[in-house]
């Protein structure tokens, strides 16, 4: 049985860039390094960085990104901490609460959010996307969602 997200693994290019992109710009704190990756973590995310000559940086066409939770008294600074820094925006927010949408040096897409997965769902039974459904009792079989 699953208990949890263990870690994330990223592809990267330039590993010097990508440490001190999320050691300096996204306050990570740097774990461990070796040759050819990284640990770098925050409460709840053990992040790793692999050095792989096989990355494209650039970023794919869908939706795939990682989200940061940031508070809401720390977002407008944050995001200006993003631009002064020059990344490069991929999309605008569409959904409840504040995001801003970045990429990494590599073209991975990311995010920073105010709000968690209770705010989000409150936001979608006032406005539910379409099709939505629900599912509060946790009793339920897993379905067929075809």
């Amino acid at each position: 049985m699953l208990t949890g997200l263990n870690h994330l693994t990223l592809a990267v290019t330039d590993l010097n860039r990508s440490v001190a992109f999320y050691q300096n710009l996204l306050q990570l704190r740097l774990d461990a390094t070796w040759n050819t990756g990284a640990y770098l973590s925050l409460p709840g995310l053990w992040l790793c960085l692999s050095l792989d000559p096989l990355r494209q940086s650039e970023p794919v066409a869908d939706y795939t990104h990682y989200a940061f939770t940031v508070s809401a008294a720390d977002f407008a600074v944050f995001v200006e901490k993003l631009r002064s820094a020059k990344v490069q925006e991929w999309r605008d927010n569409r959904s409840e609460g504040a995001s801003f949408y970045f990429l990494d040096p590599d073209g991975h897409k990311l995010e920073v959010h105010v709000g968690d997965l209770a705010s989000r769902l409150k936001a979608c039974r006032q406005k539910p996307y379409a099709g939505m459904k629900f599912f509060d009792d946790q009793s339920v079989e897993p379905q067929d969602l075809r």
